[in-house]
Formats: structure tokens, C-alpha cells, sequence
């Protein structure tokens, strides 16, 4: 924590930047406690090298997405509205999402966690087991108190009644606590006309589902006042490079 000698800060905790006046997390927050807050972060191994540097857009949609994650970096934390990416596989969600939890921590100072939603429902269905070591409250705590919280997949589960309430008590919580929360998902808020798939007239074509209806339109409704919604396009860069060139 803070001290109150702190000549850079004063004991506040955050210091001005000489520039513009921005206010970060002061350096005395930071020494020696970096490497401990990116290893509570959870950032899976594939994505540790994430930056906005290394996201190269390959369209207009992708470049207005960078430059909406730089706009809200730069206000940090001096904002209250988080971010909701939506767009199909493969056009560099999870990239832009952690680099901006991985700038908050080098840059900003500040903590966040980083979780992929899936996950997340699968580690408090085992703290359920009696011999579970974690209880319920216990897997949920740094998600609900993270100062940023990067939700990945949101949507991807069946959306059973109790997935549902468990995204609802996770995004209420982070709403009524004014916690800033970046959501990525595959699920669009309208989903594409199946006649664009290009399929011949009278060929069956599955619906793609929105995301209110994989998470309900009161809990969408609930987005709309705590984030900002960025649609990102592009071809599947995995399917389309390989593992190998794939750079998000």
C-alpha cells in the first residue's frame, strides 16, 4: 500500500503525469509487486505477449477497435464505462481485451483479473464437491472485486436458468459496485441473416442466436449502461494463416 512519505504521491496512492495531467497509479504502488499482480491476473500462457502493439487491424473495423481500447486506456481510471467486443472467431477480441488488462497492471499500476467465462462456470461447479478445497464465494470474490475484469466467451455456455443467474449476480454485482468490466463474446446483438452465408436459395441455414438470447435481454439491456459496444469483422485469422502467422 501507499505510504504517506511517498514524495511522488503524497500517500494518495496515484500520482499526475507531467504530459496531460493524467492521473496512474503512483510508482511506489509498483515496486516489487508487478510480476505478483500479473501472476494473480490468470492470463493464460497464449495470450502473455498480448499488446496493442502487436494487434496489426486488417480493416476498418479492427482499427476503429484499437483506437477505441487507446481512447479508453487513455482515460483510465478516470472512466465508468467498460467495454463489450463482440464479432466471430479469430478477429483478435481476447487479444485487444487482455492488453488492456496487461497495460493497466505495467502502465497504470492498478490490478485486474482475467477470466474465460467457461472456466469460471466450471471452477464453482467443483467447489460444490465436499471435498473441494475453494468454496463458492472463494472463486467468486476476485471477480467481483477486481478493479478490471476482462469476461471472455461471454455467451459460450448453454444458457441454462442457472448460467444465467450466475451472469446476472457477477454483472450486477460489478454494476451496482461502479467496477469497470471488459466482456468479449461471439454472439452479435443481431445476428447475421442466414441468407448472407451464401447459401443456395432453399438450403437449410442455421440461425446464429444474438446475445440476448444467450444471456437474456434484461442482462443485455444491463450492457448497454455499463459498456461500450465495438463489433470487431475479419476473416479467421487461425483459419486463415495458421497457428503459426497468427497474430491475435
Amino acid at each position: 500500500m501507499p505510504v504517506a512519505a511517498c514524495p511522488h504521491c503524497g500517500g494518495t496512492g496515484w500520482e499526475k503525469e507531467e504530459a496531460d495531467g493524467r492521473v496512474k497509479h503512483c510508482r511506489c504502488f509498483q515496486g516489487g509487486k508487478i510480476e505478483r499482480v500479473l501472476l494473480e491476473a490468470r492470463i493464460p500462457p497464449r495470450y502473455q505477449h498480448c499488446s496493442l502493439d502487436s494487434y496489426l487491424p486488417q480493416n476498418p473495423s479492427q482499427k476503429k477497435a484499437k483506437a477505441d481500447f487507446v481512447s479508453f486506456l487513455g482515460q483510465y481510471p478516470l472512466i465508468d464505462v467498460g467495454l463489450l467486443i463482440v464479432g466471430p472467431c479469430g478477429v483478435g477480441k481476447t487479444h485487444l481485451a487482455v492488453a488492456a488488462l496487461r497495460h493497466v497492471i505495467l502502465e497504470k499500476g492498478d490490478t485486474g483479473v482475467f477470466r474465460d467465462f467457461r472456466d469460471l462456470l466450471r471452477e464453482i461447479q467443483a467447489s460444490w464437491n465436499p471435498v473441494s478445497q475453494a468454496s463458492e464465494i472463494d472463486v467468486l470474490r476476485p471477480v467481483l472485486e477486481a478493479n478490471l475484469l476482462v469476461l471472455d466467451e461471454l455467451g459460450a455456455n448453454k444458457p441454462t436458468e442457472w448460467v444465467r443467474e450466475t451472469v446476472a449476480f457477477i454483472i450486477n454485482s460489478r454494476y451496482n459496485n461502479r467496477k469497470l468490466t471488459i466482456f468479449t463474446s461471439n454472439y452479435l446483438d443481431a445476428p447475421a441473416d442466414p441468407g448472407e452465408a451464401g447459401a443456395p436459395p432453399g438450403a437449410a441455414v442455421l440461425r446464429e442466436e444474438s446475445l440476448a438470447e444467450r444471456i437474456g435481454v434484461r442482462l443485455r439491456s444491463r450492457l448497454y449502461e455499463m459498456c461500450k459496444a465495438i463489433e470487431i469483422r475479419g476473416k479467421d485469422f487461425r483459419k486463415e494463416f495458421g497457428q503459426a502467422e497468427y497474430r491475435f
